[in-house]
């Protein structure tokens, strides 16, 4: 009897020494992942002011900007990996620094309304590095001659 208490001793021993190994290791592998920015347990997470604004009524050829705020209410850094529009008339602008937890950011759209006429929707494609990896804002002006 008293050799089979020795062996789980033993054992319980070894397998106490083997979970401090292998946390250790995940505590280095944290470390790492930390240096470099990247979040493991949590996630960014965007919350615009609004996805959509009308310019109204524009003289063709007016150009206008509107800036999109945003917020990353998460718990990792935001990245706007891409923001881009399939209208050359439509033109986004971003900043590619992440945006930190409860940090704000902003987008600014510039339209061009040269040759257009009439009502112009247009909508700007948005990659994220959240859980909805893609979102689209959009913007509505009427040209006017």
């Amino acid at each position: 009897m008293n050799s089979v208490l020795k062996i789980n001793k033993a054992l319980v021993i070894s397998f106490f020494l083997v979970a401090i190994a292998i946390m250790s290791c995940n505590n280095d592998k944290k470390a790492i992942l930390a240096q470099n920015n990247v979040e493991i347990d949590g996630r960014a997470r965007i919350k615009f002011d609004t996805t959509y604004y009308d310019f109204g009524n524009l003289v063709e050829g007016e150009k206008v900007v509107y800036i999109f705020k945003f917020k990353n209410i998460g718990t990792a850094n935001l990245i706007v990996e891409d923001a881009y529009s399939t209208c050359g008339c439509t033109v986004p602008s971003y900043s590619k620094d992440p945006i930190a937890p409860g940090e704000t950011g902003r987008i600014e759209v510039l339209f061009d309304s040269s040759g257009k006429h009439g009502v112009q929707y247009k909508t700007i494609g948005l990659k994220l590095n959240t859980k909805r990896k893609e979102r689209s804002l959009n913007i509505r002006a009427n040209v006017i001659d």
